[in-house]
């Protein structure tokens, strides 16, 4: 995903009020149901920028993991999207 379609998908995601959160886990983890919660979700974060720098903060600290970014939706209680950021290198 090239960096100006991932600021726009973080854009969109906050602008419908979802509460983005940062993941991660090993690549031969990743089709389980539990990946590691990087910090606590951003709870109300308006800041694409902020997002984007918590997302390459949990890539550095674990360059060989895989780091998604999930918006949770509280209207509906559930993800209103959810897709890998960063592939393991």
């Amino acid at each position: 995903m090239t960096p100006d379609r991932l600021r726009a998908q973080i854009t969109y995601a906050i602008q419908q009020g979802w509460n983005p959160a940062v993941e991660h886990t090993e690549p031969e983890k990743a089709g389980s149901n539990f990946w590691y919660l990087w910090k606590l979700p951003l709870f109300g974060e308006k800041s694409v920028d902020r997002v984007l720098s918590e997302l390459e903060a949990c890539h550095r600290a674990n360059p060989g993991h895989l780091v998604r970014l999930i918006a949770y939706d509280n209207f509906t209680q559930s993800q209103g999207t959810a897709f890998v950021v960063y592939g393991a290198r």
